[in-house]
């Protein structure tokens, strides 16, 4: 059966206005950073990490970050890791800091690439003219910061773009902070709490009684299953980043 545009045009008419709507949304993606290309060692150590967390990270969208592996990766079948992390139920949807060459293969792949799509290789700098320092302003803004004043309810998400988050409540299990900057807890923490997520490491996490469900800071993830291990649960805490390892320690 064939339509012609008239009718599709009415069609949609009929049913209140246009068919689709784009907009923009903020998600948290957890990023699997690559030491090894190969498969059987990958598939190795997502088991001992996702039986830690299954719940969080089940069916979620991932990111596959290849910094540390660039250089000898340009071989790697990103439809068979794909494939590898499907059975997992781990859903790849793009990859970073890749190579042009890696870059080009994940997308051949169906894959997208974060941060600006397909890198390129960069003509070489000329020589800049040296200028003389200028003053540095007086007036310059600080990170601005997002207050809060309720109870972050079980399902509901809190985004700062572009600040640090200020909670002077608490935040229940189920619950989502997310800030570009810092996060503050006055109250108990109990939910998921990301920090830093626009790829700022230094950013910390902070909480009268630090109970977190799962905690990120700059894309590293960790599930704390067990924070009475170092004699913090339901304490005043703060969590950072310190390599590639989220650190729980005291106020």
């Amino acid at each position: 059966m064939q339509m012609d545009s008239g009718t599709v045009e009415a069609d949609t008419a009929e049913r209140g206005g246009a068919a689709i709507e784009l907009k923009g949304a903020v998600f948290t993606l957890p990023v699997l950073k690559l030491r090894s290309i190969e498969l059987g060692a990958i598939e190795h150590e997502l088991k001992v990490h996702l039986a830690r967390g299954l719940n969080f990270f089940k069916h979620a969208p991932l990111v596959i970050d290849m910094e540390l592996v660039a250089q000898r990766a340009e071989g790697l079948d990103f439809v068979a890791l794909a494939g590898l992390l499907r059975r997992m139920e781990l859903f790849v949807v793009g990859v970073r800091n890749a190579t042009p060459a890696q870059a080009e293969s994940a997308v051949a792949s169906g894959l997208a690439v974060l941060k600006g799509g397909i890198t390129r290789e960069k003509p070489p700098e000329k020589a800049a003219a040296v200028e003389p320092e200028l003053p540095v302003a007086s007036d310059v803004s600080p990170r601005r910061t997002r207050i809060v004043h309720q109870p972050v309810r079980s399902g509901q998400q809190i985004y700062a773009r572009g600040s640090d988050l200020v909670i002077l409540s608490s935040v229940n299990v189920g619950a989502e902070v997310i800030a570009d900057g810092n996060i503050h807890v006055y109250g108990r923490l109990r939910g998921r709490a990301f920090a830093g997520v626009a790829d700022d490491p230094a950013a910390r996490i902070f909480a009268r009684i630090m109970e977190p469900e799962l905690a990120a800071i700059a894309g590293s993830y960790q599930v704390f299953d067990d924070p009475d291990a170092a004699g913090l649960y339901g304490k005043p805490a703060q969590i950072y980043l310190e390599g590639e390892q989220l650190i729980l320690a005291p106020l």
